[in-house]
């Protein structure tokens, strides 16, 4: 006779998963946003900044955070949008939200160039040397076609429809502030499904150990291709971002300095997480915005300094010590840096 442990299943524990910490976090980026559109409402301009700003950092999180891929060359794919949706803004497509699109779909495209020539080199050092090549070639490329692109001149008069055909884009950056600040919401909350999905857990089983992945059957290449063109498309968001917030897209949409600020930018703020790119974007813009203004010619000695100690005295970023402090994990980090 079959007892009732033997004719019932046993339930098996199911992870505990955090959603309200994500609901938490979200609403607090939201209520940040809002106060800063209330709190500074002359340095929207710059605000809005911060938040393209913080969709590249973004995007370099999901490939150092969470794939283990050394760059600097993600300015490539930020640029990619900029200039794409700022080409189609000149021809005539006015409309923010088809824009936003077009610099997504450019930026992926991007991505899965850089992925391809990427991943056929080794993790490590030779993954960064191609990345800073390949951003030296989009800026040589953009500085060349100055037909299309404006060369070292920059590509002006993009005049984007209003928004909603109601909110003009206007010399205050309202309408472009609050419009970052809603793509920004967006994009973190899909991105937390992505990294919490089954997708999001075999990119950080291929960070740790990507032998032993491929040795379980999963096919590593394509799952990082794909990741390349997730983080390109969020960074051709912010580039787009940038070049209708600003009306003009310059060289330095596509330039190597860019991508070393975001990755800087990563690092203070902590790399794996989402979270941490979010914190240090702000951090590190603010602290340029207040210091340059007080000192414009060394004011990047005290950021190199700020960095220093970061690296030495918190090793996991601004939210790292965060966690380590009041016991609140802000994301699944994905091991080795």
């Amino acid at each position: 006779m079959q007892t009732l442990a033997q004719t019932q299943p046993v339930a098996m524990p199911q992870p505990k998963r955090a959603w309200w910490r994500d609901i938490v976090g979200v609403a607090l980026i939201a209520a940040v946003g809002l106060a800063g559109y209330w709190l500074f409402p002359d340095n929207l301009a710059l605000l809005t900044r911060v938040i393209a700003m913080a969709l590249l950092a973004l995007s370099i999180d999901l490939l150092v955070g969470y794939c283990g891929i050394a760059t600097l060359g993600q300015a490539a794919l930020f640029g990619a949008g900029a200039y794409a949706a700022g080409i189609a803004c000149v021809n005539g497509i006015t409309e923010p939200f088809t824009l936003v699109l077009i610099g997504a779909v450019a930026g992926s495209l991007a991505g899965l160039v850089m992925g391809v020539v990427m991943l056929r080199a080794s993790h490590g050092l030779p993954q960064l040397v191609l990345s800073i090549a390949i951003v030296q070639l989009f800026h040589e490329a953009a500085n060349k076609a100055s037909a299309w692109t404006g060369g070292s001149d920059g590509l002006a008069g993009l005049s984007p429809a209003a928004l909603f055909g109601v909110f003009e884009f206007d010399l205050w950056g309202r309408t472009a502030y609050l419009f970052g600040l809603g793509l920004l919401l967006t994009v973190f909350i899909v991105l937390k499904f992505v990294v919490r999905s089954p997708f999001g857990m075999l990119c950080r089983g291929i960070k740790e150990d990507p032998v032993r992945v491929g040795a379980m059957g999963a096919f590593v290449f394509p799952v990082l291709l794909k990741m390349f063109m997730i983080s390109g498309s969020v960074a051709g968001i912010g580039g787009a971002l940038a070049a209708i917030s600003t009306q003009v897209v310059g060289l330095d949409s596509v330039s190597f300095e860019l991508s070393a600020n975001a990755l800087v930018m990563l690092v203070l703020g902590g790399i794996g997480t989402l979270y941490g790119a979010l914190v240090g974007t702000v951090i590190f813009m603010g602290f340029e915005h207040v210091v340059s203004s007080i000192n414009p010619f060394h004011w990047m000695t005290l950021v190199g300094v700020l960095l220093i100690v970061m690296v030495l005295f918190a090793p996991r970023g601004l939210t790292g010590l965060m966690e380590t402090y009041t016991g609140l994990k802000l994301g699944k980090r994905g091991g080795r840096a």
